[in-house]
């Protein structure tokens, strides 16, 4: 079984590849994000990683207008959550930038550009 330690630090390096990591049950072939501990199809809790492409399509977000303490630094910024393209997985991330809806609409492609240990999964419009 994969450490918890082991599996963040490969997810780094693969967000830090513009990639998502994800896992594979060894059994049944089903695939999850990486933070899931047993298989949502059969069970099983031995998975295999898998990456997939770090791009998407936004299906919601919330827009955080006025960053609460700590993240003054980010300004205005949105929490995506997107269909991984090729997958039928969904992920989240933080946008920086936006500031109302008409600069995120649903829809919108973005891609992960790296991972900050602050703000997690880091993503720009594409």
């Amino acid at each position: 079984m994969m450490s918890a330690e082991n599996t963040r630090e490969k997810f780094i390096e693969a967000a830090n590849r513009k990639m998502i990591l994800a896992h594979k049950c060894t059994k049944c072939g089903h695939l999850m994000l990486e933070t899931v501990l047993f298989c949502e199809k059969c069970s099983a809790s031995k998975f295999e990683h898998a990456e997939l492409e770090g791009s998407g399509t936004v299906v919601t977000y919330t827009i955080q207008a006025v960053a609460p303490e700590g993240f003054e630094d980010a300004g205005s910024y949105a929490w995506v959550v997107f269909n991984v393209d090729n997958a039928k997985l969904r992920a989240s991330g933080f946008l920086p930038g936006v500031k109302e809806p008409k600069d995120l609409p649903v829809g919108a492609k973005v891609r992960v550009t790296g991972f900050d240990p602050k703000h997690g999964l880091m993503l720009q419009k594409s």
